[in-house]
């Protein structure tokens, strides 16, 4: 389903993205702005992803034995890895 939507774009906005247009990225204005949203989307979901990791991180060293720094490291790069390999949006 779609929905028409009528916005406000900086003039240079929307020279970018009828440049963007005009150079066969992308079919058109909407196309543009519809990756563009997705792409905020994946962002998001990602930050809130990290959050929440480093939120159980946090909470279970609260409750948890003491975690020396070279393990508590070890751990967080680990939860960061896991982070980086979830699928991202891919460009049109």
């Amino acid at each position: 389903m779609t929905a028409k939507t009528s916005i406000s774009l900086t003039d240079a906005q929307e020279a970018y993205a009828r440049d963007l247009v005009a150079r066969g990225r992308y079919p058109s204005l909407s196309a543009v702005l519809q990756h563009g949203l997705e792409l905020l989307r994946a962002e998001r979901e990602a930050d809130e992803a990290e959050t929440a990791a480093l939120r159980a991180l946090l909470e279970d060293r609260r409750r948890g034995p003491f975690v020396g720094v070279k393990d508590g490291r070890k751990r967080a790069e680990r939860m960061i890895a896991a982070t980086k390999t979830r699928p991202r949006v891919t460009r049109r």
